[in-house]
């Protein structure tokens, strides 16, 4: 498959083993799994570092295999979900980081290009997230508003 932006197709990346059974060496069942997520889910961390320390921490080497769903289901069931997406928030910060160098850096054309590519992903992901309800319809990408939010 081609590229977003570069119009190349790359090398394919890394598959995942077809095998959906949980491995017999992990010491947690599904109960306690949900409870451990729970615990880092307070402690502030985002879904994919909670699933980091649960693999260095705990030894869950998939909480989906052995909870038998994902990290963003539970943390959805307890109330500790994020107000917004973890891949959304992660391209609003890369956008703030660029709009304050593209400020001091006026030239930097090859920053302007990627500003511009990252608002575009942002505008397709918020549309792909109000369609799906993840998003509240109303809700709109305002850099300006980011910016004093994020800092």
């Amino acid at each position: 498959m081609a590229r977003m932006h570069s119009r190349k197709r790359g090398k394919a990346g890394s598959k995942k083993p077809l095998t959906k059974p949980k491995p017999v060496w992990v010491r947690y069942g599904a109960k306690e799994t949900e409870l451990l997520v729970a615990k880092v889910a307070k402690e502030g961390k985002t879904p994919s570092q909670i699933g980091v320390v649960l693999r260095d921490s705990y030894g869950v080497p998939s909480v989906k295999k052995v909870a038998g769903r994902s990290v963003t289901a539970i943390m959805k069931e307890k109330g500790a979900l994020p107000q917004l997406p973890e891949d959304l928030m992660a391209l609003i910060k890369k956008s703030v980081k660029l709009r304050k160098h593209i400020e001091e850096k006026k030239q930097d054309m090859t920053a302007k290009r990627g500003f511009g590519l990252t608002e575009s992903k942002i505008r397709r992901l918020a549309k792909y997230y109000k369609r799906e309800h993840v998003l509240p319809q109303d809700w709109s990408y305002d850099p300006e508003k980011v910016k004093l939010i994020i800092g």
